[in-house]
């Protein structure tokens, strides 16, 4: 008797991921954060008509807002690098509260199966770099530097 096979289909493998932001591909990375999609809950109590109480949790609404956390190679030169441009900007100019998205950009961040077909997206709107963060150093280590990038994004979709 043949072994049934329950499985169709291959798991996604998360080895071939990358960043894209307004259309400009950001590689070396090496992790990826923050993918929630989430509604909000909220908890309430009511009384029955025995006098007990009975807790229940309802949808509130979505949550659209939240951060992601990108892992990457540090860059050979900030000043070259799109990301560090980005957040320079944001940091020396700040934004405009009459036009907020003049530094907000949207993006994706896509897994790509090992044929290098796109199999699954997730696109974020309205974003900023919050924060970039620099590996701790240290003389007996031997491995190439990283960075965190905190983005901040409005919505957040799977659409693949």
């Amino acid at each position: 008797m043949p072994a049934a096979n329950i499985i169709k289909d291959d798991p996604l493998v998360v080895n071939h991921f990358f960043l894209e932001i307004d259309g400009e591909v950001i590689s070396q990375l090496s992790e990826v954060n923050g993918l929630d999609i989430e509604l909000e809950v909220v908890d309430f109590q009511q009384q029955l008509p025995s006098g007990q109480y009975a807790q229940r949790k309802a949808f509130s609404k979505p949550k659209w807002t939240g951060e992601l956390t990108v892992k990457r190679l540090a860059p050979l030169d900030a000043t070259q690098d799109a990301i560090w441009k980005w957040f320079e900007t944001i940091r020396k100019k700040g934004m405009s509260i009459t036009s907020l998205d003049s530094e907000r950009k949207n993006g994706s961040v896509v897994i790509y199966d090992s044929a290098l077909k796109e199999i699954a997206r997730w696109n974020f709107m309205n974003a900023w770099p919050s924060k970039i963060s620099t590996d701790s150093f240290n003389v007996t280590g031997n491995d190439p530097v990283s960075e965190s990038v905190t983005i901040q994004y409005e919505q957040l979709d799977r659409v693949k």
